[in-house]
């Protein structure tokens, strides 16, 4: 079966379901931070979804691949900021554990993905 949208790619599902997750979970954050830590983590967890996606449209495995290498570094970003919110005391230990575990699923999804594109390519 050929995939068709990158909807139906697991990983975008999964890293869709962490930009939603850092929408809800930063919504409690002081408005202080608005402009700072919540605009940049929600960019940067965007940008994981939104890179899977136009790697996709490209329709190459070469474009596809390096937006992936892109999506794990904004991938790397987001955690960077969970991280920050989390010592700064805006997170709690529980949710950012809760979203600590989808990013490495993501982070996992990213890196299998990339194998297995590169396996294809190399096949070729």
């Amino acid at each position: 079966m050929k995939i068709k949208s990158f909807t139906e790619l697991t990983v975008w599902q999964r890293s869709h379901e962490l930009s939603l997750e850092v929408y809800k979970l930063t919504a409690g954050f002081p408005r202080s931070e608005m402009f700072g830590i919540v605009s940049q983590v929600r960019r940067a967890s965007v940008s994981v979804s939104a890179n899977i996606a136009q790697g996709f449209g490209r329709r190459t495995t070469r474009e596809l691949l390096r937006s992936l290498q892109i999506a794990a570094g904004e991938l790397e970003e987001t955690q960077h900021f969970l991280i920050l919110s989390r010592d700064l005391g805006y997170i709690a230990v529980p949710s950012f554990g809760k979203i600590t575990q989808l990013c490495d699923s993501v982070a996992q999804l990213i890196n299998a993905l990339g194998r297995s594109l590169k396996g294809t390519a190399a096949a070729k």
